[in-house]
């Protein structure tokens, strides 16, 4: 557990959550393309193309998770 010293002030706290927030809605956004574009016909080198970028998209959403589970913690 932090102790006291550790704690991020609360203004900045606020504002860390409402970005990781934010990037929450942006990364599903990008989720959702990446999932149809998946879906649609296209050349093996384009479905390599979409399938990097949804897991980078996936490993984003993990790392903002673990962000925001910091900053729920404070």
């Amino acid at each position: 557990m932090a102790n006291v010293e550790s704690k991020i002030p609360p203004d900045l706290c606020k504002q860390l959550r409402a970005l990781a927030h934010d990037l929450s809605n942006s990364l599903e956004t990008v989720l959702q393309a990446a999932y149809l574009l998946a879906q649609s016909e296209m050349p093996d080198q384009s479905r390599r193309w979409i399938e990097m970028i949804d897991q980078a998209t996936k490993d984003s959403v993990r790392l903002n998770r673990k962000l925001r589970e910091i900053l729920r913690s404070q």
